[in-house]
């Protein structure tokens, strides 16, 4: 990576960056942050090499954390399929969506398309190709030119807000204009392993009813993508009102491939209505969409506070304004355009999720399918986020930090539990009970906004209790729904000291990842004055031991007998032996005990990044840069730094994150590394020290404290770190606490173009 060696910092301009006229033609002003976020980056299919996938992100128009996403959808979705994918060249509609990630499924979503000729319905034949050169992506603004016939096109642009977005459509001239709305998607052509619409072809329908008294229709969608993961929810429906300024003369409905003109409402499971007008040349057609997950009063509510008239450009500049607040929280000096590109958009895809679930003082749970007065928040991608995304939002969004708390808080009093990987409600993807490492994180860096004796409550059932037919289920990721995981394996985990892998999958991962979280019960058990619980616990976080091999080296699956198993491949979740054995983040120290002291530790460690097992495209290994530093080689985390956030795994470009972004983990990962320190272990209130990758930073902190962040003298060549201060004082061990960060000051690097051994 190129340095320049000026240090400056940019100057904040508010600037009008509301039609599409103003984005061609701006006079020459300097850049504000959320000018460099470029939304397509990570939005390919394709990964960086064979067999790796790509960000599996999507270039949404809405506020920062929204209920709702707004985007142009290019395939239909499921489970493994985003709505938007960059290879592909035609849109079906324009989506209100509340998928989260690849491997979780959307809900509650509604679409318009536009069209012009004769009435198509279906997705594969509504669909209408593009160009990418046609295509225009900020956060605040998408704008997209859809071929109709001939040299013809329809303008379709959108603007978002939180739970309700505009949609602004240009038509060419002609007699036969339509706008189709698709109020559900029951495919079953799109069923495979991961998909199951069987039951949900069953039991749910969705509903629209077209009011030509209101110019508007009306509906709800009851699908889950995922339900099939989860427990039923007979009340849960995303709720929509989509509402024209051209009035509606002409329209219908349609279910499938039978179209209803006429028609003013319709149930079915694959199924929409329409309205169809005739336009002049540049005739505008705007559309309002407001949606919830209350009622359909609630919807309008919604829309009155977000988008209150037909004000398309208001919309826009509104919420550019709330991301320009959002992503000013950091400032960058002396590096190139493109670093800048891929540092503030990875700063935005850590403000996506999890996502606001309250509505204006309410909020559906869908932990026991009613509604509540409150805050809420949803789609915790917790297996990734606890790692990095979190402790950066108590860094970024700290006014945020005690309200998602409590909203996990509530799903356990809700539901009975705090949710693994909730969308939107139970399910059980990936291992562990993370949500105990967030919200222990949060208490230890003295976040008090939240019900503590409810927190200890909720981490100590998760710690302690094991779920239901802990003994004879094997707790298969992905598998049917039954009951809710928790900590699958806990009673062996608690008799024997690790999970046997003869009588529960994914064992060794499984051991590794509570001890983890046991350690950060401990935490807070700790400062509440639970000593027993505490003593108890830290006994606990330690079995991740018990799985360590020493004949082999590695960690390895035993089974219940007590023996390792003969498979030693086996008991792994996303990664492999070389993934696991250094997995004990909480507990480095331990860990080289375990391998022979510091030099054994770092020769396996050494080999683990040399003979290529090292896997930067998954969430496992996210620590694995730093844990040099525990054995005295700090200069080999300078280089991993340096490496791991270049071009290896990070472009401006399509293909730009080297794996999934796991709604924003690799992002925070990346931020992270780049400021020069890391949160290793969670609650332990101590970050790890890197190499800084741009020579200025400013944390802009609250009660408007500032965290400096300096690199005297780094180029290409000088990625190793000759001395680090903070504020002023030399840090030798190369760890600083949160508290001092917190603070703010000056974290100061001199770099250097030799290790410092």
């Amino acid at each position: 990576m190129k340095f320049k060696h000026s240090v400056y910092l940019l100057g904040l301009l508010g600037i009008f960056y509301g039609s599409a006229s103003a984005q061609k033609a701006t006079v020459a002003r300097q850049l504000d942050e959320v000018d460099y976020v470029n939304p397509l980056i990570g939005t390919a299919v394709k990964g960086f090499g064979k067999g790796l996938d790509g960000g599996g992100t999507m270039p949404c128009v809405n506020v920062p954390f929204a209920m709702t996403n707004f985007v142009a959808q290019t395939r239909e979705n499921k489970m493994s399929y985003m709505v938007y994918h960059y290879e592909d060249d035609a849109v079906i509609g324009l989506t209100a969506t509340h998928q989260p990630t690849v491997w979780m499924g959307d809900y509650g979503y509604v679409s318009v398309m536009p069209q012009v000729g004769k009435l198509r319905v279906l997705p594969k034949e509504r669909m209408l190709l593009f160009n990418h050169k046609d295509e225009i992506s900020k956060p605040y603004y998408y704008a997209v030119k859809l071929k109709t016939t001939g040299t013809e096109k329809i303008k379709a642009e959108i603007a978002g807000a939180n739970t309700c977005g505009m949609f602004r459509f240009t038509f060419p001239k002609a007699d036969q204009a339509h706008l189709i709305i698709q109020g559900i998607n029951l495919n079953p052509a799109l069923t495979d392993w991961a998909n199951d619409y069987t039951v949900r072809m069953k039991k749910l329908k969705g509903y629209v009813y077209v009011d030509t008294v209101n110019n508007e229709i009306t509906g709800y969608n009851p699908d889950r993508q995922s339900a099939q993961l989860g427990p039923e929810l007979k009340n849960f429906k995303g709720y929509f009102i989509i509402k024209f300024n051209k009035q509606i003369k002409k329209y219908g409905t349609w279910d499938k491939q039978v179209i209803n003109k006429g028609s003013h409402e319709q149930y079915g499971t694959r199924m929409g209505a329409f309205i169809s007008f005739r336009t002049k040349a540049n005739d505008e057609v705007k559309v309002a969409v407001a949606t919830s997950f209350i009622s359909i009063d609630q919807a309008r509510d919604n829309l009155k506070k977000e988008i209150p008239d037909w004000d398309f450009d208001k919309v826009v500049k509104s919420t550019r304004y709330q991301w320009q607040q959002s992503l000013k929280t950091i400032q960058v000096a002396g590096v190139t355009k493109d670093q800048k590109t891929i540092f503030y958009t990875a700063l935005f895809h850590t403000l996506l999720f999890p996502r606001q679930f309250s509505e204006y003082g309410r909020y559906y749970s869908a932990f026991d399918d009613k509604v509540h007065h409150g805050s809420s928040y949803n789609d915790y991608s917790l297996w990734d986020t606890f790692r990095a995304l979190h402790p950066l939002l108590t860094l970024t969004q700290p006014q945020r930090v005690d309200d998602m708390v409590q909203a996990l808080l509530q799903m356990y009093k809700e539901g009975g539990w705090m949710p693994m990987w909730p969308n939107p409600t139970y399910t059980n993807i990936m291992i562990g009970t993370h949500a105990d490492a967030v919200v222990a994180d949060a208490y230890v860096k003295g976040f008090r906004g939240f019900n503590t004796k409810l927190a200890y409550e909720a981490l100590h059932k998760d710690a302690y209790e094991a779920p239901d037919g802990d003994t004879h289920k094997r707790w298969g990721d992905r598998d049917l729904w039954t009951s809710f995981e928790a900590r699958g394996g806990l009673t062996n985990y608690h008799q024997l000291g690790y999970i046997p892998v003869d009588k529960t999958k994914e064992s060794v991962s499984r051991t590794i990842e509570y001890a983890v979280d046991d350690y950060a019960v401990a935490q807070m058990a700790k400062g509440l004055g639970k000593d027993n619980d505490y003593k108890q616990l830290m006994t606990w976080s330690r079995n991740y031991q018990n799985v360590y091999n020493k004949a082999t080296g590695f960690m390895a699956p035993r089974n219940s007998d007590g023996q390792f198993s003969a498979k030693p491949d086996s008991g792994f979740t996303e990664g492999t032996k070389w993934t696991y054995t250094f997995g004990a983040m909480h507990d480095v120290p331990g860990m080289i005990k375990l391998m022979g002291g510091e030099k054994q530790f770092a020769d396996k460690l050494s080999k683990n990044f040399s003979g290529g097992h090292y896997r930067a495209d998954n969430e496992p290994g996210h620590h694995y840069l730093y844990l040099f530093n525990y054995c005295g080689m700090p200069w080999k985390t300078q280089e991993l730094v340096r490496e791991h956030t270049s071009t290896q795994n990070f472009r401006n470009a399509p293909v730009g994150i080297n794996g999934n972004d796991d709604c924003g983990q690799t992002s925070a990962w990346y931020i992270f590394n780049v400021m020069g320190f890391y949160p290793v272990a969670p609650a332990s209130g101590v970050y790890s020290i890197g190499a800084p990758q741009f020579p200025y930073m400013v944390l802009n902190l609250q009660h408007s404290k500032k965290l400096i962040i300096k690199a005297t003298g780094l180029s290409a060549k000088n990625k190793y770190v000759k001395e680090v201060t903070f504020n002023g004082k030399p840090i030798k061990d190369f760890m600083i606490s949160h508290e001092d960060i917190s603070r703010g000051g000056t974290l100061a690097f001199t770099m250097t173009g030799s290790p410092q051994k």
